[in-house]
């Protein structure tokens, strides 16, 4: 039976009926969990049912259907481009001096992994509201908010259109540019097929915004992605951008921490991990199926080249058709070893089970070899250091069998030296420590936000439509819009859209804060979770709500404890995580628990498709023995690509072509319009309220008691009515700016230097090419609370604040006249004090009235140029004249001063 709306309907709609009616008959059990809400209690069943339903299909069912033509939404505008093969070119020449000749031999080669099937570019949407859109085309703006995200699916499903409706919203709440990447899948595009064409869309990225306007941001193995990519933007020298936002990041592919072992009660993965019906793309032949391939393969050469059977130490060379590297003309005929086409990695997986030592022949990830899976840009849990990152915001749920890695990967980027990584994964390079732990202290501590979310399941922003996932989106704008503003040095304007959203006003949710009783606020240890160690939390204690400004940094961590109503709580010290009391040497080291459910789920997987397994390896062999197109590595060589990898399986005399057209989906579009429809609802209800726009500016909520109303909330004032899109707007824009929450910017050796001129140097790499978007960022003085202040800026410019409050301008810094403390100063800051009548006070910041007036010729206006005579006369005399200046229009930001 086909994959298809249909036959998806008929599997689901039992399981929605069934949530519908028990949720209203145990109620009790459900208090104070997430699916309290039954919106959420049915989207959680709803996806489960779905991957237990898909498990019985391909892998190519399962990959065509998600990826099936969505329709866009009226109030979205989308752009598909297609990422050039310049870009990718550079990026395969990153990713193999990432590498290095040893990760180059793990892979299989150099070459195969760049291959693309024909008239299969790689493509990316842009993704941005059509207001945005349109409110930067009026104000001549390109755009100083971009997110580049990387979808999720387990690497191997998933598309921008299925990920669209969660992709807008992000976009929405921070009134940004979403770039998002059609990468390729695995299993037959596996590792470092999807990395590469990451990189590539980041370098694109870079030709037409700096670094420091760019975000990254995934999900699931999005997330894992986005940490291998900085990685290799930090270690290769490429500049970094002003933040990561990885929400429910996977970056243990060996599944080796303690959550994972768990039942996955409130999750929607599979405990017993990802299976499907076989087919040519999954599984792989195991370690018995190549040795039998070869066998097969050697006796079919001999027969064909009518020769006798020789001695099987000196197996027979057969004739295979090799793609030589770029620039080549046609491809060799060249002999090459058996062991090349049926080549197998090393020795198989062992772990003892009930006191025997089981042998695991087969591939357990889609997306890389059991070789593999402890490589760090696959796992980048098992990295030498995650520090020298950009600020990282990193969600999880507290109920996913991923929590564990994630809260482990949040830590070692904060405390780069306290984590080193297993020395079991260089154990087969003893050269490697010393470089390890050079590495480890090469690198800063990354600043890093925690949030651990009870009870919640792997990406809840999938539930986009629930009352958690509202918080989870807010978050992640108040991070995002933090990040552009320390990295740019300007203000960031937000969506506070509480007083249009439908979830905020209760929804489709069947519970509320105000039923809850007293007894329902403290919160047990078995409402939490596997996380037993939790203390009791008692209503009250709550220190924050999500979406709030970002406090400061404590020792590079902001670890936060949310609920499902957005309440933010202390997560528990480190001693008292299960992630952070296992031993840093059984990291990486595959579990009895999860392999036993596993090797459970295979055996009853072969007893239900054998007779399909043995015909797909039948066709498998054919294809051997017909002889395959390889490529050829730089000695003369022959690659040797990953059993599940296409690239090393095409047959000769057949060129592999790209997946038909997608055609569209009832049941794709129905779920879109699910997850989109509070977007729609808040849109619809932005449009019906009063036009009554406000504007907020962020107070962090340590100073919140010491402030008056009129510092936390103001109204706008007449210069930001005339900005486009405030005035039009019911919602209320919250501002955001940089209050020195991760104290002072990196500076020595370590911290990378130069920022490179031109886009076009930005994104090519090189010597001397280390540079963060961020690494240009000063800390704000103690006391920029009062009057006025003009910041120390190590760019061009700074912006000017008035009691914590920004400027709707900034002033150019640039060589010229200094002042007396050093400090070189522009017209821009000799005009400001300069002001026909006024006198900079310098204790109070106020000006007062004086007579003096101040001759400006010679000086240069703020566009750089000189300020010309009023007349020819003036001009010709030579005479020194007094220029009368205009009036002083006032930009006041801030209650008045």
């Amino acid at each position: 039976m086909v994959l298809n709306t249909l036959t998806v309907g008929a599997a689901v709609t039992p399981t929605v009926i069934a949530t519908s009616i028990t949720h209203y008959l145990n109620r009790k059990p459900l208090h104070q969990k997430p699916t309290a809400h039954l919106s959420y209690h049915e989207g959680l069943n709803l996806v489960r049912r779905f991957i237990i339903h898909s498990a019985y299909h391909t892998v190519e069912e399962l990959q065509a259907f998600t990826a099936q033509w969505v329709p866009v939404p009226h109030w979205v505008r989308v752009d598909t481009i297609e990422i050039t093969q310049d870009y990718l070119t550079r990026a395969a020449n990153h990713i193999s001096e990432q590498l290095g000749p040893e990760g180059v031999e793990l892979v299989g080669g150099k070459h195969w992994w760049q291959w693309r099937r024909q008239k299969s570019p790689l493509k990316a949407e842009w993704i941005e509201m059509r207001k945005d859109h349109a409110e930067r085309k009026k104000t001549g703006d390109r755009g100083h908010r971009v997110i580049l995200y990387i979808h999720g699916g387990a690497y191997y499903f998933g598309s921008n259109d299925e990920h669209r409706y969660q992709m807008q919203r992000h976009a929405r709440k921070l009134k940004a540019k979403l770039l998002t990447p059609e990468y390729r899948l695995a299993p037959e595009f596996p590792f470092p097929c999807g990395l590469h064409d990451s990189l590539a869309a980041y370098l694109y990225l870079l030709e037409h915004h700096h670094p420091n306007e760019i975000l990254l941001a995934g999900d699931s193995a999005g997330g894992g992605m986005c940490m291998a990519l900085m990685l290799v933007l930090r270690d290769q020298g490429l500049p970094l951008p002003a933040g990561g936002m990885l929400l429910s990041p996977w970056v243990d592919l060996t599944h080796s921490f303690p959550s994972v072992a768990g039942d996955g009660a409130f999750d929607y993965i599979p405990s017993n991990g990802f299976v499907h019906r076989p087919s040519r793309a999954w599984p792989p032949p195991n370690s018995d199926d190549l040795e039998s391939f070869a066998e097969e393969a050697r006796k079919a050469e001999q027969a064909r080249n009518h020769k006798k059977p020789q001695n099987p130490d000196e197996p027979e060379m057969p004739m295979i058709s090799v793609a030589p590297p770029s620039g080549s003309t046609a491809p060799p005929v060249i002999p090459a070893s058996l062991s090349e086409t049926t080549k197998h990695y090393g020795p198989n997986l062992t772990i003892n089970i009930d006191g025997k030592e089981i042998e695991i022949k087969d591939q357990i990830q889609l997306y890389a070899a059991n070789h593999l899976l402890t490589y760090p840009l696959v796992s980048p849990v098992m990295a030498a250091s995650l520090g020298g990152l950009p600020p990282l915001l990193i969600q999880t749920g507290g109920g996913e069998l991923l929590c564990d890695e994630q809260v482990y990967l949040a830590h070692k980027a904060a405390h780069p030296t306290k984590y080193p990584p297993p020395k079991h994964v260089y154990a087969s390079h003893p050269g490697r420590a010393a470089e390890i732990e050079a590495e480890m202290a090469k690198y800063p501590p990354t600043d890093v936000q925690l949030q651990v979310w009870d009870d919640l399941c792997h990406v809840a922003h999938t539930l986009s439509w629930t009352r958690p996932a509202k918080y989870m989106y807010r978050s992640v704008a108040q991070f995002g819009a933090w990040a552009l503003a320390r990295s740019q040095n300007r203000a960031i304007d937000i969506l506070v859209d509480d007083s249009v959203s439908d979830i905020s006003s209760g929804g489709s949710d069947t519970d509320s804060t105000a039923d809850d009783s007293p007894l329902d606020k403290v919160q047990t240890d078995a409402n939490l979770g596997y996380l037993p160690s939790f203390a009791p939390i008692a209503a009250g204690m709550a220190v924050g709500k999500a979406g709030d400004p970002l406090p400061p940094f404590a020792d590079h961590m902001i670890r936060q404890r949310v609920d499902r109503h957005g309440d933010i709580r202390p997560l528990p010290p480190v001693d008292e995580l299960p992630a952070m009391l296992m031993p840093v040497e059984q990291i990486g080291i595959i579990k009895e628990g999860p392999v036993r459910k596993w090797l459970d789920t295979q055996k009853k997987w072969s007893k239900l498709f054998g007779k399909e397994r043995e015909n797909v390896q039948a066709t498998r062999l054919k294809e051997i023995r017909e002889g395959y197109v390889g490529f050829s590595d730089l000695n003369g060589g022959l690659e040797s690509p990953p059993p599940t990898a296409l690239a090393g399986r095409r047959r000769l005399g057949k060129e592999e072509v790209g997946p038909k057209k997608p055609g569209r989906s009832w049941g794709m579009s129905m779920w879109s319009g699910w997850g989109m429809s509070h977007d729609k609802n808040t849109i619809r209800r932005e449009k019906a309220a009063p036009k009554t726009p406000d504007i907020e500016s962020v107070v962090p909520r340590e100073a919140e008691a010491s402030a008056s109303p009129r510092e936390t909330s103001r109204a706008a004032t007449p210069s930001e009515k005339g900005r486009p899109g405030l005035a039009s707007s019911p919602s209320r824009y919250r501002s955001v700016t940089d209050e020195g929450q991760a104290g002072t910017p990196l500076s020595g050796a370590s911290t990378p230097s130069g920022v490179r001129s031109g886009r076009s140097s930005l994104a090519g790499g090189g010597a001397g090419g280390h540079t963060r978007g961020n690494s240009m960022i000063y800390s704000l003085p103690e006391e920029e609370g009062t009057g006025l202040v003009v910041p120390k800026s190590n760019s061009s410019s700074t912006r000017p604040t008035s009691d914590g409050i920004a400027f709707p301008f900034k002033l150019k810094v640039g060589d010229g006249e200094q002042n007396a403390e050093g400090r070189s100063l522009n017209a821009s800051l000799l005009t400001l004090p300069g002001t026909p009548g006024l006198e900079q006070n310098a204790e109070t910041g106020a000006s007062e009235e004086t007579g003096e007036e101040k001759n400006i010729n010679g000086h240069e206006n703020g566009n750089g140029k000189a300020i010309e005579p009023t007349s020819e006369a003036d001009a010709t005399n030579g005479e020194k004249r007094t220029v009368e200046r205009p009036g002083v229009e006032r930009f006041v930001t801030a209650p008045e001063f």
